[in-house]
């Protein structure tokens, strides 16, 4: 009896086609759902076009775009990499999809990869909307561009860290309660809307919160025109590094 042949060979696909499946299947699903669509593009679209065309915050010298869209592009990264994430990754986790997930061929460390691929790309279609809006409103952005892109990258790592640690500590519930929560404090407290001088002596305990030193790194750069803002980038590390730590450390995939 000879042995057949079977074409597609059976096993499991390299692991690279693996990762950019699950990016894509992770973006879709991201991209469809309604809450998360509010959270990433509406609120921040909103708040940019209300606060620059109307004369509420005291934002001071200069337009007040020039002000606001840089801590509206943080809000952006903290909107997908923390608050979105955080509550799609606990609901998974509620439902067994992780578990299960983390039962088939594809690594657990693949799984995260792709999870914060679509992260980035989510945050790609975020920040090219914003920009494109904050230019008709007539901002004119200035600084090195890599100085921005490494901002970006650090925060979207410092909030992803804080994101999983959520979402793999928490009951989804309480996930859900505390990612808005923490997104309507962090958009309030964090220099976003409202400069940190205006919060007094708080102000420099406010600087030291990822969204702060995004938003002030991210400032400096397009609005004043500094080289890198080490600083903020120092802080933003600091909070990767202890985040995603933590979230390897502590997470549960059940």
């Amino acid at each position: 009896m000879s042995v057949g042949t079977y074409a597609p060979k059976p096993g499991a696909a390299p692991v690279g086609r693996m990762i950019a499946a699950q990016t894509a299947l992770e973006t879709r699903m991201l991209l469809r759902n309604g809450e998360q669509l509010l959270l990433t593009v509406i609120i921040p679209s909103l708040l940019l076009v209300l606060f620059s065309t109307v004369d509420v915050v005291d934002t001071g010298d200069g337009r007040a775009v020039d002000f606001l869209a840089p801590g509206v592009l943080a809000l952006a990264v903290m909107s997908t990499a923390f608050t979105g994430q955080a509550i799609a990754t606990g609901f998974e986790r509620r439902y067994g999809v992780l578990k299960r997930l983390g039962a088939s061929p594809l690594p657990r460390w693949a799984l995260m990869t792709a999870k914060t691929l679509s992260v980035l790309v989510t945050e790609v279609l975020q920040i090219a909307l914003l920009t494109a809006i904050a230019l008709g409103l007539g901002w004119s952005p200035r600084g090195n561009p890599l100085a921005v892109l490494l901002l970006l990258v650090l925060g979207t790592a410092a909030f992803s860290g804080l994101g999983l640690l959520m979402a793999g500590t928490l009951k989804a519930e309480a996930t859900l309660a505390a990612a808005n929560l923490v997104f309507l404090l962090l958009l309030v407290g964090g220099g976003v809307i409202v400069p940190l001088e205006k919060f007094g002596a708080a102000g420099d305990v406010l600087a030291l919160l990822p969204i702060s030193a995004l938003s002030d790194g991210l400032r400096d750069v397009l609005q004043h025109g500094a080289g890198m803002p080490w600083a903020d980038a120092l802080i933003l590390a600091v909070w990767a590094v202890l985040g995603l730590g933590a979230a390897a450390r502590f997470f549960r995939w059940e």
